[in-house]
């Protein structure tokens, strides 16, 4: 057999406590059925303080936004919404999700309406007071239209922008360089046209401010587009517009991988495995977007960083460390001069170690193979837990029904199926390695699933169920729990008052 190629999870407390208590696991799944999610609402209010200490340290002030399109559980709004309303908003991307966002507690003015947007969102969010996040110069129009056809109050908006340049030349000199392309937001040339719209529509919308979301982990870039949005907010201040708040979106990250080395190795000997160097690391030797073309690797890995030494809060307070490139401060400094309000987004990263996916072993076998690998059947498929749907590659734990038998401590290299009909419904494409070779009735624990890998492509295919969600919450030596949609903030998982 290969030596083991491990990708292990970044665990940590109360989630480490959690995946701990294995028989507690074990009666939730005997209970509620295969596949199950588990979420912690305390841990995602820490992990909101956690990005307002960034604000503190750099002395902003502003919101922290969660983008809820990041998860649809009940309980992590509602444990939101009874933070400081000064502090926590919600974003939302959807009528569903803005309907959802009231029923949990908040209020229109701790919301932040953004994505595609429909009349019916529209209306809703100006009618409840939202901010709203305008996309284009259409949605203006139809923004002011409704204001004034059903007699709404004034609404609060920011313009996103996208399509911000960079000079590649020392000096601010040399080759523009564009960002990357979005279908999203207004490029920055033409926001200067929008002006005169944002003048003949105050009556019904006022700018706030102005936003951006790049899809890019690079925080040089977010930086210079931060810098862009303050200069271009200084322009609307000639004009006359008083917007007051920059809106950076969300990509802090997240870091699932605990330990570097694991993933420098399992990235270098995938290279290895598609130049046909070493054994496939694949089912059918997919490549994850690299190739062989005589001898040469091409392509791009499609990965998500598995290791990340900096993400979430850490990876604000770098961006706002940074010095800007024209301007030359660092980004805190620029909105402390001009008294500006930072909003952020964190979908992923607010609701890092807040929750894992359970999934029960239904069978085990070869492969046929000869090569000592197994495919182990698991009661969800890959919808139910997304993680390589979104590049992320992480081993999950063995959580053993009773106690484990002589022998069992050698590593094996497993394929994880899921339950469809279907060739393609693997869980991993790749062999992971696990302690030991798994028996049915054990359970896999995908740790670290809450942020877009929990439910975001869950569906009902061939009438499968779809995971159910509860909320954990230890209390001394033990975990009560209730289901998502009976969680509330004022009372403890299982009825008692808090």
């Amino acid at each position: 057999m290969d030596v083991p190629l491990y990708l292990r999870p970044r665990v940590e407390s109360p989630l480490a406590s959690l995946l701990g208590a294995a028989p507690f696991l074990h009666s939730l799944v005997d209970a509620l059925g295969s596949p199950l999610n588990v979420l912690l609402p305390e841990a995602v209010a820490e992990n909101a303080r956690r990005f307002r200490s960034v604000y503190r340290r750099h002395r902003l002030a502003g919101r922290v936004y969660f983008a809820h399109k990041a998860n649809r559980s009940s309980a992590l709004v509602r444990r939101l919404a009874a933070e400081d309303p000064a502090a926590v908003g919600v974003d939302v991307a959807s009528l569903e999700e803005l309907r959802h966002a009231l029923s949990c507690g908040f209020t229109g003015d701790r919301i932040m309406a953004t994505g595609p947007k429909d009349p019916e969102f529209l209306w809703l969010a100006a009618r409840v007071g939202a901010t709203v996040n305008l996309d284009s110069p259409g949605e203006l129009e139809q923004l002011a239209g409704l204001v004034r056809r059903y007699g709404l109050g004034r609404v609060d908006a920011l313009v996103r922008l996208s399509g911000f340049e960079s000079a590649a030349g020392r000096g601010g000199a040399g080759t523009r360089l564009l960002a990357r392309r979005s279908r999203f937001g207004i490029p920055v040339r033409d926001a200067r046209a929008l002006v005169p719209a944002l003048e003949r529509h105050a009556d019904a919308v006022e700018l706030t401010g102005v936003a951006y979301h790049l899809d890019t982990t690079g925080v040089e870039e977010k930086v210079r587009a931060l810098e862009q949005c303050v200069l271009f907010m200084d322009e609307c201040r000639a004009r006359g517009l008083a917007p007051r708040a920059v809106d950076i979106g969300g990509g802090f990250g997240v870091g699932y991988v605990a330990d570097a080395g694991e993933w420098e190795r399992w990235t270098t000997a995938l290279s290895e495995a598609v130049l046909g160097g070493r054994p496939p690391l694949t089912w059918r030797g997919h490549g994850y977007g690299l190739r062989n073309e005589g001898g040469t690797v091409r392509g791009t890995a499609a990965l998500y960083p598995g290791h990340r030494p900096t993400a979430g809060p850490g990876y604000l307070d770098e961006l706002l460390s940074l010095p800007a490139p024209v301007l030359g401060r660092p980004p805190a400094t620029l909105l402390l001069e001009h008294l500006h309000d930072l909003y952020v987004e964190p979908g992923r990263s607010l609701v890092d170690q807040c929750g894992l996916s359970l999934a029960r072993v239904l069978e085990v076998r070869p492969t046929g193979e000869d090569s000592g690998q197994y495919l182990v059947r698991l009661g969800m498929n890959a919808g139910d837990v997304s993680l390589e749907e979104h590049g992320v590659l992480v081993d999950p734990l063995l959580l053993p029904r009773g106690e484990p038998e002589k022998g069992d401590g050698e590593p094996v290299g497993v394929f994880l199926a899921g339950n469809l009909c279907l060739e393609a419904d693997l869980i991993t494409r790749r062999l992971v390695f696990l302690p030991r070779l798994p028996r049915t009735g054990d359970l896999l624990a995908f740790a670290n699933t809450a942020g877009y890998a929990m439910d975001f492509h869950a569906h009902h295919a061939q009438r499968q169920p779809v995971a159910r969600t509860v909320a954990v919450e230890q209390e001394g030596g033990s975990w009560r729990w209730c289901l998502d949609e009976e969680y509330w903030p004022i009372t403890h998982p299982g009825g008692m008052s808090a």
